[in-house]
């Protein structure tokens, strides 16, 4: 039996699948200011927790009649992608290291991008069409004078469709304990996600409202304004972006290994945002909910859960429970900043970390050591009433940054 929830102390509204004790105080002082905002009519935080700007990483706010961008992060859209194939681990090619490169040819990581778009866009009929949307979308976005503020970043955002990025963005081959190949993917809506949740951070915080807040990161704004409406209208199509992102990867990724395993046939992926916005109604009450660092968790909802790089991840079936706003956590989260992680650990180390794993082993990614996060097994343990497993993955493969 789960011993969470546990209320945060000082607060009446705020619900935690984690031990108070083993939270950052910065982390805890983050809670402690959502939880005492005017507009917040619940906060949940899941067992990842950690700080973040503004907002933790690893929160679930529920807000009535306003929205903190802090609240949902920089990153807009940012999620998991995840699927299975009809492989058995037995039937990979002995050279992973040549399937990582054939898999790095077709999706540019780090700060690459596409020399005009993926290839991808123009093999899949579908993609293609929700690709034209999205760039002709990107003139009504209602930052204030956008060609002023972004320039040539519309070419930059349309060569970044179906781009990793870098950080804890990452593709992996996965053998799962149901004796399958899964295919998982993390990544978000890029510099253009970046660029509209700064923005709109800023306006926030000029308004009148926002004055007197503790931390002027958690400025909100208001229903039924101007300036609401047109954060959600950027929001919604930044979110659509990071999926569509997501998609021509996953699209690029599947047709490397159909060229390479002409037999392999794949299921239907599993997708999920987990830095996002939805409406929702809990306590009868039309609430807008902020999932910063967690996913949906509904009855029956799918969803993936990542560890670090090389511990692989666990795909989830929501349980549905309306004590967390339906919500679980995202991953493992981080133990420590990454400039800890950079000062405590070396390559060496994260090559012992990764042993048996085809991947980067130099100092680039040692702040994405396995050692700079913390347990999946016990995150998933802390949330049993929030998730069943569907399946345990282990990394075989994994691309950074």
């Amino acid at each position: 039996m789960s011993t969470f929830p546990v209320p945060l102390t000082g607060t009446d509204n705020t619900l935690m699948w984690a031990d108070e004790a083993g939270i950052e105080e910065a982390a805890i002082r983050q809670l402690r200011n959502v939880a005492h905002l005017p507009w917040t009519h619940g906060l949940r935080v899941m067992p990842d927790v950690h700080y973040g700007k503004g907002a933790t990483v690893g929160s679930v706010i529920a807000m009535h009649q306003a929205v903190a961008p802090a609240a949902v992060g920089v990153d807009i859209g940012c999620g998991m992608t995840a699927v299975r194939t009809s492989l058995t681990p037995e039937e990979l090619p002995d050279d992973l290291a040549g399937l990582r490169h054939g898999l790095e040819r077709g999706v540019p990581v780090g700060n690459g991008q596409h020399r005009t778009h993926s290839r991808s866009i123009d093999r899949h009929h579908d993609l293609g069409r929700r690709f034209t949307e999205m760039s002709k979308a990107f003139d009504d976005l209602r930052v204030h004078d956008i060609s002023r503020r972004f320039g040539s970043l519309e070419g930059k955002a349309i060569a970044q469709v179906g781009t990793l990025g870098g950080g804890n963005h990452f593709i992996e081959l996965c053998s799962g304990d149901d004796g399958r190949v899964w295919v998982t993917l993390h990544s978000g809506s890029r510099g253009i996600g970046n660029k509209l949740a700064l923005e709109h951070m800023e306006v926030a915080q000029s308004l009148t409202h926002n004055k007197g807040l503790v931390d002027r990161d958690l400025a909100v704004f208001l229903s039924h304004t101007p300036q609401m409406e047109a954060y959600l209208h950027d929001l919604w199509w930044a979110q659509s972006y990071a999926l569509l992102n997501r998609d021509v990867m996953l699209a690029s990724i599947c047709d490397e290994l159909r060229h390479r395993i002409p037999r392999i046939r794949f299921d239907e992926p599993i997708r999920c945002h987990h830095n996002y916005v939805a409406v929702e109604t809990y306590d009868d009450l039309e609430l807008i909910v902020t999932r910063k660092g967690a996913i949906r968790a509904g009855k029956g909802d799918m969803g993936v859960i990542p560890g670090s790089m090389g511990t692989g991840s666990y795909i989830v079936r929501g349980l549905g429970n309306e004590a967390s706003f339906q919500s679980a956590s995202h991953g493992a989260g981080r133990r420590m900043s990454r400039n800890e992680a950079k000062r405590r650990f070396t390559a060496d180390d994260l090559a012992a970390q990764t042993a048996g794993i085809e991947c980067r082993k130099d100092a680039g990614v040692v702040d994405e050591i396995p050692g700079a996060y913390k347990d999946i097994d016990d995150v998933i343990s802390a949330q049993s009433d929030l998730v069943e497993v569907e399946a345990r993955l282990q990394t075989l493969l994994c691309i950074k940054g």
